[in-house]
């Protein structure tokens, strides 16, 4: 796969919808990883304007991530029950919640536009979180020659995805940050970590397979591809990359005290999801209410997010990370590449300059 792509590096940037910009993408992809971008939070339209900007950026290969979940089952009483509780929360910033909740987000299941874009643009890697497409939609992109990943975050969900026909296998860990890649969130969850189902998934799949999952240097990549993994996804250690989209107090709060200690909520947009201990994140532990289904949960999440960031609280957001967020290292996205593949050949004996066999 590696070769396919031409990658020099074993490293892979998590897409991150909201937070990972063409920039960021590009600049990985140039320094000889896998660039990646989310179109998890937004329509084809914005999803194209992306990705000619990324392609203005760079020549090099690059991953489109799309968001495959399924439809939410509409609630009114649970939707009523959720802004209820959320309701001291948005007065203490002087405001209201929602009358109503919107389902804000598309799934790729559920969105032809998307498809016809992925088609006519051919990016060289298309992934998937939270599911998987019909089979239809899985045969039109590999017939376009599109390299297809999805995330598993179990055996059994890894052999749906190479039961499907697709390229390789996103093993992500529970200390991933961001959306856990769970296809059923109401379904039962063995919360492997990174090291236990990275090996699970070599042993048992003959797909390739990318570890994810609290990665934050060299010597985590070398960790994996020992285990056997083909290349390693980071994420939360590209968040404080000058060129993500992560705004002041993010970046203040991953590399605070929050960052130190992670959460894994569903208040926030509907799904388990890893965040900084932010007050969301402290405020959800105590609601006496069940969210509603993503992503119509996300659209009173952003709403309070928006109150508060009014009101001068930023501790209201979306502050994705994994439990590696102590390690993060503000630096260009150039230079944390080149950083890491040093790491990497330092762990392997083979010296500074040197890149390990792919």
């Amino acid at each position: 796969m590696l070769e396919k792509l031409g990658l020099a590096l074993p490293i892979v940037q998590a897409p991150m919808a909201g937070v990972a910009t063409p920039a960021l993408a590009a600049a990985v992809s140039d320094a000889g990883g896998l660039g990646s971008i989310g179109m998890g939070a937004t329509d084809a339209r914005g999803a194209r304007a992306m990705i000619e900007e990324l392609r203005t950026r760079t020549a090099r290969p690059f991953n489109v991530n799309l968001f495959v979940h399924e439809a939410p089952r509409p609630d009114l009483a649970r939707d009523r029950a959720w802004l209820d509780a959320l309701a001291p929360l948005f007065t203490e910033f002087g405001a209201t919640p929602p009358a109503s909740l919107r389902k804000i987000y598309k799934s790729f299941a559920d969105d032809p536009e998307m498809l016809a874009l992925m088609l006519e643009v051919k990016p060289a890697v298309v992934s998937l979180h939270f599911g998987l497409p019909p089979a239809a939609t899985i045969r039109a992109l590999k017939s376009a020659g599109i390299l297809l990943v999805a995330t598993a975050t179990s055996p059994e969900e890894a052999q749906r995805i190479e039961d499907a026909g697709l390229d390789a296998i996103v093993a992500q860990g529970y200390e991933a940050g961001g959306h856990r890649g769970i296809f059923d969130p109401a379904g039962a969850d063995d919360r492997l970590g990174t090291v236990a189902l990275t090996r699970l998934l070599v042993r048992k799949s003959r797909l390739p397979v990318i570890a994810a999952g609290g990665i934050m240097d060299g010597a985590g990549i070398g960790a994996v591809l020992d285990l056997g993994a083909a290349a390693a996804q980071l994420g939360t250690a590209f968040i404080s990359c000058p060129e993500s989209a992560a705004d002041a107090a993010y970046r203040a709060a991953l590399l605070g005290a929050e960052g130190r200690h992670t959460r894994m909520t569903s208040a926030i947009s509907g799904r388990p999801a890893r965040v900084v201990a932010n007050r969301f994140a402290a405020a959800a532990e105590v609601l006496d209410a069940c969210p509603p289904d993503y992503p119509i949960a996300y659209d009173a999440g952003k709403a309070l997010h928006a109150a508060a960031s009014a009101g001068g609280e930023y501790g209201y957001g979306a502050q994705w990370a994994g439990q590696g967020a102590p390690l993060s290292r503000p630096m260009p996205a150039a230079e944390l590449v080149a950083t890491l593949a040093r790491e990497l050949a330092e762990t392997r004996g083979l010296g500074a300059g040197r890149l390990p066999p792919s």
